[in-house]
C-alpha cells in the first residue's frame, strides 16, 4: 500500500490545503506559520511513517504525526479564542483534526498488533 492511497493521508492533506488557503490574507503572522507549519507536518509525518523500513520507526512518525494534530487542534483554538480563525471554520477544523487523531490512534494500534504478531511469528519459525 501506497500513503497516497490512505483516506488518512487524503484528509490530512485536505486539511492542510484548506488552512493554508483560509489562513493565506490573515495579518497574524506567528499565529499563521504555527498553524501552516502543524497542518504541513500532520500529513509529511503520515507519509514518512509509510517509508520507514522499521515498524518502530512507522510508528514513531505515525506517532509525530498525532502529535501534530493535537498542536495544530490547540493552535486553531487559540487561533478561535483571539479572532484570528472565524468560529464555524475553527469548529470544523477541531472536529476533523479530532477524527484525524482517532483514525492515527487505530493505525498505530493496528501497526502495532501487527508488530506484535509478526514478531511472535518469527520467534516460532
Amino acid at each position: 500500500m501506497r500513503f497516497e492511497d490512505l483516506q488518512l493521508w487524503k484528509r490530512s492533506i485536505h486539511l492542510s490545503t484548506n488552512i493554508y488557503d483560509e489562513l493565506r490574507d490573515t495579518n497574524n503572522y506567528i499565529l499563521n506559520d504555527q498553524i501552516t507549519r502543524s497542518g504541513l507536518s500532520l500529513p509529511g509525518n503520515i507519509a514518512e511513517s509509510f517509508e520507514r523500513e522499521s515498524p518502530n520507526e512507522c510508528i514513531e512518525f505515525l506517532s509525530h504525526a498525532k502529535g501534530s494534530c493535537s498542536k495544530l487542534r490547540t493552535q486553531i483554538y487559540i487561533g478561535m479564542h483571539t479572532g484570528h480563525i472565524k468560529r464555524n471554520v475553527g469548529t470544523e477544523w477541531i472536529r476533523e483534526t479530532n477524527e484525524i487523531s482517532s483514525m492515527l490512534n487505530r493505525l498505530i494500534k493496528s501497526r502495532l498488533s501487527s508488530d506484535i504478531f509478526n514478531h511472535e511469528l518469527r520467534d516460532t519459525v
